[in-house]
């Protein structure tokens, strides 16, 4: 499974600087899409395999599957033929490659037969969960990632569900998985990310003196000497929503430390200008 997921909270480009009506969706996925299991590697050798018209053509590079998710692929099969069971296989495959490329659509559509066929393998249904969050289908993706945490017992994944929720707009299901979330006692990785998730569905409906403070509670706000990205993530969107909330100082010196922890990070170079910060001079002082 993967050891790290990519940042639900890590908005481009001016998605959080434009202030939405209640109750709309902001779209909350990040740049970098959650990273698939490490062993998923891409196997070069021509596809040997009958592919339907449905798969990329015979013959392009596809993932390499470890040999118990074919296992559990296959015999989840077995009432199929032979052909049919690969036929899986190769799907497999093909929607794992499409992912790590980015062609979130179609690892979607490629492992929704998988994800029929084989309900209780865990790995389909991340890789499922996954593929339909990146591609914005937020009800399949909510059955996968509920699915996979349901066979796993790992909660990794529900930040994405919490935040499947909240693009559908259930507010109260946001905070329902917020609170198995933090049941859980996970990393303090996937508790960060629900906790932003948390505060951009409160901030949804006009909530932002309650966003702030579920952020600010958990000590979001404070200064650390050697930032991880997570801090990086917090400070930038706390910021935004100082910036929302009118204290424009706050708000300022919060993207003040987005740029000298990550330079060039998001859009913090046009956030502060805007807020008359000067960027060069903060990254030239001394951390």
């Amino acid at each position: 499974m993967p050891s790290t997921w990519g940042a639900v909270a890590r908005r481009g480009a001016r998605q959080l600087s434009a202030p939405s009506s209640v109750g709309a969706y902001e779209d909350h996925r990040s740049i970098a899409a959650p990273p698939l299991p490490p062993t998923w590697v891409r196997d070069e050798r021509p596809a040997s395999t009958p592919a339907a018209p449905s798969v990329a053509p015979r013959g392009r590079p596809r993932a390499e599957l470890p040999g118990d998710v074919v296992a559990a692929v296959r015999t989840a099969g077995s009432s199929l033929t032979n052909r049919g069971r690969e036929h899986l296989v190769t799907l497999t495959a093909e929607a794992v490659e499409a992912y790590n490329r980015g062609r979130y659509e179609d690892a979607a559509r490629w492992i929704r037969p998988v994800a029929e066929a084989a309900p209780a393998v865990a790995a389909i249904r991340e890789v499922a969960g996954l593929a339909n969050y990146r591609a914005g289908k937020w009800r399949a993706a909510l059955v996968h990632l509920r699915a996979h945490a349901d066979l796993t017992g790992d909660v990794t994944h529900l930040p994405a569900a919490m935040d499947c929720e909240r693009a559908l707009g259930h507010p109260r299901k946001v905070g329902w998985i917020f609170d198995e979330v933090r049941a859980a006692s996970p990393t303090t990785e996937v508790l960060s990310e629900a906790r932003i998730v948390l505060a951009a569905s409160l901030s949804d409906r006009g909530k932002l003196d309650e966003a702030i403070a579920v952020l600010v509670a958990s000590g979001a706000d404070k200064r650390v000497r050697n930032p991880a990205e997570r801090h990086v993530r917090q400070w930038y969107v706390l910021a935004d929503l100082y910036e929302r909330s009118g204290d424009v100082p706050r708000a300022r010196e919060l993207f003040t430390r987005v740029a000298l922890a990550d330079p060039g990070a998001y859009d913090v170079d046009d956030r502060l200008e805007e807020l008359g910060g000067r960027v060069g001079t903060a990254r030239r002082r001394p951390r």
